[in-house]
């Protein structure tokens, strides 16, 4: 008999979490204006809004942290990442930021201009965001088959070349400054894209002129399924094709809260000298000097570390097996989610769970605020909560989808949590006819309002 897959770790430290009662909970939500992420920790039972910045680091991460070097300019804890980087993406200039989005913010602030086109595959939220705040736009050429959640196509996050193509003919090269491809593509399901469609994509930006960044908060989880599913990958290691991918660009941003095993960090690393000393500027500007930018010396060392961790077979394979283990439990419920299942997240299709909730009514949110009531999981809405309005009309934009993401924090849960969840899952599933009715929207910020919006039971 095979021998099953085992954690390649053991725990050595324990956080103790609060169980609550549903009448607890509802009282909790309503006071939280239906909010999930107005609602403190302590009233969460198991929380997987987010695997940003919420796993646990290892013994080796924390005993780099006794040794950061705590100095303002050029300390040695910055050249290990800056020298883990390069080894790990190729690529020779580098900026250290606080999280992601400060990365996307140096970065853009650079390069995007009012009336500029930012093609890509399901930008994130904050990627979006950062684009429209700019007066540009982003457009999305994702494969059609990412937007039904049973099919089965294992590289659910490729950009169709058709569509992106269309984008380059419509518009003068000067107005696209350049292309954001998202491995994993989170807003898609946490679904990976595949080392074809990235030389494909490459050698298309190149045709057209026109730069090729990475979005790579999750880039050792892509490489893991490039790994599985891709042929003539098999028997590389995840660091080669990690490396390989990178080639194909001309940059990246990373948020280091995923695959850097940190809680907070991110970087920008790039090829072209002349875009690294333009986002110098903002980055002293925005984040700190270019040898720190936002993050402690005992962070940079911990997430050298961490990056070299979450590039190995061993750990990404109990990751994203994790994963797989709780998105089997509810496909064997018969609870509709995201297939093939994602690398970070299992993504709960709402259009199929409930659709008797009108999407005027954010059913997507209607869900998510169900599922905290019912076993206290803190998950979050991807859908028209989350798509937010359209800059000039003002309009709800509705997504094809309307996905309910349950993002596990790395090495933090156990498969009885993954159990927990699934059992709580399927209890609503089978009660999903009495759900009618969603929320409205009382109280939002103009963009990016799904962190603050106050919502209203209908």
């Amino acid at each position: 008999m095979e021998l099953p897959y085992a954690e390649p770790y053991k725990i050595k430290m324990v956080e103790h979490i609060k169980r609550s009662t549903q009448e607890q909970r509802l009282k909790w939500i309503q006071e939280a204006d239906y909010n999930l992420f107005n609602l403190s920790s302590d009233k969460v039972f198991i929380d997987v809004l987010t695997d940003s910045g919420t796993g646990a680091m290892s013994d080796k991460q924390w005993a780099e942290m006794m040794v950061g070097d705590e100095s303002y300019a050029g300390s040695s804890s910055f050249l290990k990442l800056k020298e883990t980087v390069h080894k790990i993406t190729g690529f020779n200039y580098f900026l250290p930021t606080h999280q992601g989005r400060a990365a996307e913010n140096v970065l853009f602030s650079a390069l995007v201009k009012e009336g500029d086109i930012v093609p890509g595959n399901s930008h994130f939220d904050t990627t979006k965001g950062h684009i429209e705040f700019r007066k540009a736009k982003a457009v999305d050429c994702t494969i059609d088959e990412a937007f039904d959640t049973s099919n089965m196509h294992p590289f659910k996050g490729n950009v169709d070349l058709n569509k992106l193509e269309t984008v380059f003919k419509s518009h003068p090269k000067e107005k696209i400054p350049f292309v954001v491809l998202t491995i994993t593509c989170n807003s898609a399901g946490g679904q990976p894209v595949s080392v074809q469609n990235t030389k494909d994509v490459s050698a298309l930006c190149k045709k057209y002129g026109i730069p090729l960044y990475f979005d790579a908060a999750r880039f050792a989880e892509n490489a893991y399924f490039i790994k599985k599913r891709e042929p003539g990958y098999e028997n590389k290691s995840i660091k080669e094709i990690a490396k390989e991918v990178f080639s194909y660009g001309d940059g990246m941003t990373m948020s280091s809260k995923k695959d850097g095993l940190v809680n907070m960090g991110g970087f920008i690393a790039l090829n072209n000298e002349e875009v690294f000393k333009q986002a110098t500027v903002f980055n002293i500007m925005f984040e700190g000097f270019i040898t720190y930018g936002g993050m402690n010396g005992r962070d940079m060392g911990a997430l050298a570390v961490g990056l070299d961790e979450a590039t190995e077979f061993n750990y990404l394979e109990s990751r994203v097996e994790q994963i797989a283990f709780l998105g089997q439990k509810l496909v064997d419920f018969g609870v509709p989610v995201q297939q093939p299942f994602g690398g970070h997240a299992i993504f709960l299709d709402a259009n199929k769970f409930v659709p008797k909730i009108p999407r005027e009514e954010y059913r997507a949110q209607a869900l998510a605020i169900e599922i905290y009531i019912v076993g206290g999981i803190r998950g979050v809405e991807i859908g028209t909560v989350l798509a937010d309005r359209d800059p000039v009309t003002r309009e709800n934009r509705y997504p094809e989808l309307e996905l309910v993401r349950l993002a596990i924090p790395r090495r933090t849960y156990t498969n009885n949590h993954m159990e927990y969840i699934a059992v709580a899952l399927k209890n609503i599933y089978d009660t999903r006819e009495e759900a009618k009715s969603g929320y409205m929207i009382v109280d939002e910020a103009p963009i990016m309002r799904h962190f603050t919006a106050k919502f209203k039971k209908l």
